[in-house]
């Protein structure tokens, strides 16, 4: 029974070989909430050009106009999202927490994977954000869009450190 001993504490305390991703879910709340704000200015754009274009009434829903807005913002939200990760890997809300989007190889991912990561995050924020909640259960902890996309989220505070 003794010689059991040191290999039992032996393996009790060695380190997990590897340790598994972390899904950041609040780092992807606090962003998605502070992006809302550069979101509705935007959106409130959209409403003056409609305004403008239906001769100052306001657009009802289930008409072309109210179906051209709603595709308009969807529009713009994703030109402001895909642009930003684009030049420089964040949105306005996900640069105080220092957390960017990079593609699979670390570098800058392409428009066509970002758009692609921004309509499946449409999509899981439409199903209660469903897509989010996966990366509690995934292995390598990506969401739904992180997966589709191959793109990654990732949080480093060393990497504007220069920029400072």
């Amino acid at each position: 029974m003794p010689r059991r001993l040191p290999f039992i504490l032996a393996a009790m305390n060695a380190p997990d070989p590897l340790p598994r991703p972390r899904a950041l879910l609040g780092w992807r709340l606090l962003c998605l909430t502070y992006d809302l704000f550069p979101a509705l200015a935007l959106w409130f754009l959209v409403i003056i050009v409609m305004l403008a274009i239906n001769r100052g009434e306001a657009v009802q829903n289930g008409t072309w106009a109210g179906w051209l807005e709603t595709l308009l913002m969807f529009a713009v939200t994703g030109v402001y999202a895909t642009v930003s990760w684009r030049r420089g890997g964040q949105t306005i809300g996900m640069k105080p927490w220092r957390v960017y989007v990079d593609a699979v190889s670390g570098g800058p991912a392409s428009l066509r994977a970002l758009w692609l990561r921004y309509a499946v995050g449409c999509v899981s924020l439409g199903l209660a954000g469903i897509g989010f909640w996966w990366a509690l259960f995934d292995r390598d902890r990506l969401t739904w869009h992180d997966r589709a996309s191959g793109t990654r989220f990732v949080r480093d505070v060393q990497r504007d450190g220069a920029a400072e």
